[in-house]
Protein backbone atom coordinates (compact mmCIF):
# COMPACT_ATOMS: atom_id res chain seq x y z
CA UNK A 1 0.00 0.00 0.00
CA UNK A 2 1.10 3.60 -0.91
CA UNK A 3 1.96 5.78 2.04
CA UNK A 4 0.36 9.10 2.33
CA UNK A 5 2.06 12.14 2.82
CA UNK A 6 0.32 14.67 4.86
CA UNK A 7 1.13 17.92 6.56
CA UNK A 8 1.03 17.07 10.79
CA UNK A 9 1.13 20.38 12.72
CA UNK A 10 2.41 19.41 15.79
CA UNK A 11 2.45 21.49 19.01
CA UNK A 12 4.81 20.98 21.95
CA UNK A 13 5.01 22.52 25.77
CA UNK A 14 8.78 21.50 25.83
CA UNK A 15 11.59 23.83 24.80
CA UNK A 16 13.71 21.48 23.41
CA UNK A 17 14.11 21.41 19.51
CA UNK A 18 15.62 18.38 19.00
CA UNK A 19 15.39 17.66 15.71
CA UNK A 20 15.48 13.78 15.76
CA UNK A 21 12.99 13.84 18.96
CA UNK A 22 10.70 15.69 16.38
CA UNK A 23 10.81 13.75 13.56
CA UNK A 24 10.64 10.35 15.97
CA UNK A 25 7.21 11.73 17.10
CA UNK A 26 5.74 12.84 13.68
CA UNK A 27 6.79 9.16 12.38
CA UNK A 28 4.93 7.42 15.20
CA UNK A 29 1.95 9.78 14.83
CA UNK A 30 2.61 8.64 10.82
CA UNK A 31 2.21 5.52 11.85
CA UNK A 32 -0.35 5.70 14.23
CA UNK A 33 -2.65 7.26 11.92
CA UNK A 34 -1.94 4.80 9.28
CA UNK A 35 -3.27 2.26 11.40
CA UNK A 36 -6.50 4.05 12.38
CA UNK A 37 -7.69 5.42 9.15
CA UNK A 38 -8.72 2.07 7.54
CA UNK A 39 -11.82 0.87 5.74
CA UNK A 40 -12.46 -1.72 8.32
CA UNK A 41 -11.67 0.66 11.16
CA UNK A 42 -14.80 3.52 9.26
CA UNK A 43 -17.24 0.53 8.82
CA UNK A 44 -16.99 0.32 12.82
CA UNK A 45 -17.34 3.68 13.63
CA UNK A 46 -20.21 4.60 10.74
CA UNK A 47 -23.78 3.17 10.01
CA UNK A 48 -26.26 3.91 6.89
CA UNK A 49 -29.43 5.59 7.16
CA UNK A 50 -31.45 4.57 4.10
CA UNK A 51 -34.80 6.38 4.05
CA UNK A 52 -35.73 4.67 0.64
CA UNK A 53 -35.62 1.48 2.68
CA UNK A 54 -36.65 2.21 5.97
CA UNK A 55 -33.92 0.55 7.59
CA UNK A 56 -30.36 1.78 9.27
CA UNK A 57 -27.69 -1.10 8.36
CA UNK A 58 -24.33 -1.47 10.46
CA UNK A 59 -22.96 -4.21 7.98
CA UNK A 60 -19.42 -3.75 6.94
CA UNK A 61 -20.34 -4.46 3.32
CA UNK A 62 -22.82 -2.07 2.89
CA UNK A 63 -21.06 0.47 4.79
CA UNK A 64 -17.77 -0.03 2.71
CA UNK A 65 -19.73 -0.17 -0.68
CA UNK A 66 -21.38 3.34 0.24
CA UNK A 67 -17.91 4.43 0.86
CA UNK A 68 -16.63 3.87 -3.02
CA UNK A 69 -16.59 7.54 -4.95
CA UNK A 70 -20.28 8.13 -6.34
CA UNK A 71 -21.84 5.12 -4.68
CA UNK A 72 -24.02 7.24 -1.95
CA UNK A 73 -27.63 7.45 -3.31
CA UNK A 74 -30.10 10.45 -2.67
CA UNK A 75 -31.38 9.90 1.13
CA UNK A 76 -28.58 7.51 1.95
CA UNK A 77 -26.69 9.09 5.26
CA UNK A 78 -23.65 7.59 6.88
CA UNK A 79 -23.42 8.72 10.42
CA UNK A 80 -21.19 8.21 13.49
CA UNK A 81 -22.09 6.05 15.88
CA UNK A 82 -20.75 8.31 18.59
Amino acid sequence: MKRQTRDLLLLRKDDVRDKISIEMEVAVLNNLLQNVETTASLCVAYELIDINRFKILHDHLSIARVLKPNSLKPFQFLVNRN
